[in-house]
């Protein structure tokens, strides 16, 4: 989920010189990662919306060009539709804030506490619960569809299982399962799926009548088909247990619809909601990494010289991103279908001092012998809670962190490896008698070291 920058004179002139620029920065993108077929864009502000499409819908021949009506995937952004339906539901006295998840969830699930502390809805909105990424037990038998078989079953069964290792709110630690378990929570509240729950609760009252869980005919029409890191189209994700996590899909349209209401651009019945949802909960300092204000799950950063309040997501094949500044009432929804993050061009466009990131040339793959590929086999230690396990099959090498599907790694160098599926790579260290005893993650700017305990 990356930052970054815009002439200050732009400012002067923000539709049509800022829209200009805009336009060139989604077709140069396009062009210099070409993995996907398609960028969408939107600013609101008090003049209203403006959208940005370049390329085609998929790439064969004859395809539809991208407009304001392609449906993309949008992923994470999905949580914080889940933060407004918890403001919702605690203006409807459905649920409060600090309530315990026990009080939610079967009896014969222990209570999950670290010391006399209980996980409670707050935590599980602002990602300081202690819950992991996602379940141990999280082992998709379909890698591009990895959350389309865990079932509710699943999730109750590891609750109950579960001991937490830290003191709850003390850090953050993004999480599907916590948020996704909200959704679980709110939507049996009010006894409805939750696809059911964000129509009548927030998309009716937006008019936002092209976003969905489930695909409408107008909706399949309108898809961008998303593209894997290697370009190649790719299926769609169902999240049927963790829908609250990322399961919406949505169109610039639509989303410019979301913008502007929670901008206060447009008055609805849920305006006050809205408004709640964008409350600070808690203030999280990460070693290495920019300060996270988090609360009903959008985050508030400074990736230049004002507070952004955003999210953003990723699938299978889509990357997507909205933020807002609301001190100039302007908001921003960037989404492509390959597998590239927009972030950075959301930033930019929102804060000039926010840098656009330099695209690296496609990294080249050398060949190691099976001998050389051996060394790395083992499992690698980053957290008490995360690790990855490398194995080789043939001149083939895999990492599989916890929790996640299993990819391939390609050889840099000796010691240097990269992933294509994602903005990965992987340093292994070694010890003085010359034998493989580490690795350092490489993502998104930090570096994670990792002990070998086997």
């Amino acid at each position: 989920m990356k930052r970054f920058a815009l002439l200050t004179f732009l400012l002067l002139l923000p539709v049509f010189v800022f829209g200009q620029d805009i336009e060139t920065i989604l077709k140069t993108r396009l062009t210099e990662e070409p993995v996907g077929s398609a960028i969408s864009a939107v600013v609101v502000d008090e003049n209203g919306a403006t959208f940005y499409n370049v390329g085609t819908l998929s790439k064969d021949a004859g395809a539809r060009p991208a407009d304001e009506n392609s449906v993309y995937e949008i992923g994470s952004i999905t949580k914080v539709f889940t933060g407004i339906l918890l403001a919702e539901a605690i203006k409807r006295g459905e649920v409060k804030l600090d309530d315990p998840i026990s009080k939610f969830l079967p009896s014969s699930i222990a209570p999950l506490k670290y010391g006399d502390k209980e996980i409670t809805l707050k935590d599980l909105t602002t990602h300081g619960s202690g819950l992991p990424s996602l379940p141990d037990d999280f082992k998709p038998k379909d890698p591009l569809n990895p959350y389309a078989d865990y079932t509710v079953e699943q999730l109750y069964a590891f609750l109950g299982r579960y001991k937490l290792t830290r003191e709850i709110g003390s850090q953050f630690e993004y999480s599907n399962l916590a948020v996704g378990l909200l959704g679980h929570i709110l939507a049996k509240q009010a006894k409805v799926n939750y696809e059911e729950l964000v129509k009548k609760r927030i998309l009716e009252p937006l008019g936002m009548k092209d976003t969905a869980i489930t695909f409408s005919p107008s909706m399949k029409k309108h898809l961008a088909v998303g593209h894997d890191a290697s370009g190649k189209a790719t299926s769609n994700w169902d999240l049927p247990t963790f829908a609250g996590a990322g399961a919406l899909r949505s169109t610039a349209k639509d989303m410019a619809k979301f913008l502007a209401a929670n901008l206060g651009l447009k008055k609805t019945k849920i305006s006050d909601s809205l408004a709640k949802s964008h409350e600070l909960l808690r203030t999280f300092e990460r070693e290495n990494a920019p300060t996270f204000r988090v609360g009903y799950n959008w985050i508030t950063t400074k990736p230049g010289d004002i507070d952004i309040q955003w999210h953003n997501g990723g699938t299978g094949g889509y990357r997507t991103f909205a933020g807002l500044d609301h001190s100039k009432k302007r908001g921003v929804f960037v989404a492509t279908n390959g597998s590239e993050s927009a972030d950075d061009i959301g930033f930019h466009i929102l804060d000039p001092k926010a840098k656009l990131r330099v695209v690296e040339p496609p990294k080249k793959e050398v060949e190691l012998s099976e001998e050389q590929l051996e060394q790395y086999v083992g499992k690698y230690e980053l957290t008490p809670t995360f690790a990855i396990v490398i194995t080789r099959e043939g001149k083939h090498l895999y990492g599989e962190p916890t929790g996640q599907s299993r990819l391939e790694l390609f050889a840099e160098k000796e010691d240097e490896f990269f992933l294509k599926a994602v903005k990965v790579s992987l340093s292994f260290t070694r010890g003085e008698d010359g034998n493989v005893n580490g690795l350092v993650l490489h993502q998104g700017g930090a570096d994670t070291p990792g002990k070998r305990v086997q």
